[in-house]
């Protein structure tokens, strides 16, 4: 008999989870494509982009610099005296530990300012996420999912959202 009102009761629960998990609303945002395709994360690429260009571009000059400095020493070293070889390879080692140096510093201030400007684009989205979640009543929202249905993914509507909040 206890067996028999334990199984009704277990029978009634599981009526009412999943008559409550009918009727919640569950949503997918999915992060990576937001970061990607979003205007504000956009214009933060390209804000970097123009912040960097300079320094980038320097970069690629000491590394032909380099490289022909390199290939002249490959060349014409061992017809060089002693002296000129030695300064040659004193510059080519400066040059390259200069080089070395700006190259560190260079992925250094990228990666800091990448992060600062991503912080804000992800600030801005989860604001977004939580608009659209008032708005249209979900109960829950993931951001990460191994699987997620395209029915419950409302990325687009949060890359609309920023793009239209400017």
């Amino acid at each position: 008999m206890k067996v028999r009102t334990l199984s009704l009761v277990a029978v009634a629960l599981l009526g009412l989870s999943h008559t409550a998990f009918a009727e919640t609303k569950i949503g997918f945002v999915n992060s990576d494509r937001v970061m990607r395709e979003a205007a504000p994360a956009v214009r933060a690429q390209q804000r970097l982009e123009k912040e960097f260009e300079k320094r980038d571009q320097e970069l690629q000059r000491i590394t032909r610099d380099l490289k022909s400095m390199q290939e002249d020493l490959e060349r014409n070293g061992p017809t060089m005296g002693d002296s000129d070889r030695r300064n040659k390879e004193r510059s080519f080692n400066e040059l390259n530990r200069d080089f070395q140096r700006k190259q560190r510093e260079f992925r250094e201030d990228l990666n800091q300012r990448r992060n600062e400007e991503l912080a804000s684009v992800l600030d801005k989205a989860n604001r977004s996420v939580k608009e659209i979640a008032e708005q249209e009543n979900y109960d829950i929202i993931f951001q990460e999912a191994v699987y997620a249905n395209p029915r419950i993914d409302i990325t687009d509507k949060v890359i609309k959202t920023l793009s239209d909040a400017k």
